[in-house]
């Protein structure tokens, strides 16, 4: 099976092109900062893998148009390898992910209040500060001191 499940910011805006023809075709490239789980040098600074992307038709519309650098999506797909014959004669080999669905991992107010979360120079590993809750996400705020249980088991 060839699943690939990945969450993760755009680095710039995607790519997006259309195919010659009758029944031209949109494709959308972009690259994802998708974070590192582990690091492997035992330091305190996050590391991230860039992943390059592809979509094609309807998702490569929805690229073009509601996503930018620094949007958090995920994206499902499927990893696809190639290789061509570039303009000196090497031979050079490729490797993205086809996106079969995309979706948005964080709402606009979060998104706007996290500045997208990648920089341009590099991965931006400061740790993500939690937001107080705002008065108008539907959510009451609970006084500090209350001691009873929750009402439901």
């Amino acid at each position: 099976m060839n699943k690939v499940i990945l969450m993760g910011r755009l680095t710039r805006d995607p790519e997006v092109r259309y195919s010659q023809g009758d029944n031209a075709m949109a494709i959308a490239r972009y690259t994802l900062a998708v974070d590192r789980r582990f690091n492997r040098n035992n330091n305190d600074e996050n590391s991230a893998d860039f992943i390059g992307c592809v979509a094609f038709g309807k998702s490569a519309e929805f690229a073009e148009r509601y996503l930018h650098k620094g949007t958090k999506i995920v994206a499902t797909g499927r990893i696809q390898t190639g290789s061509y014959v570039n303009k000196d004669g090497v031979k050079v080999y490729t490797t993205d992910v086809v996106v079969e669905d995309q979706e948005f991992a964080e709402s606009k107010n979060s998104a706007a209040g996290n500045d997208g979360g990648y920089n341009g120079g590099g991965y931006n590993s400061a740790p993500a500060r939690p937001q107080p809750a705002a008065a108008t996400d539907g959510f009451m705020n609970i006084p500090d001191g209350i001691d009873e249980e929750l009402p439901f088991n």
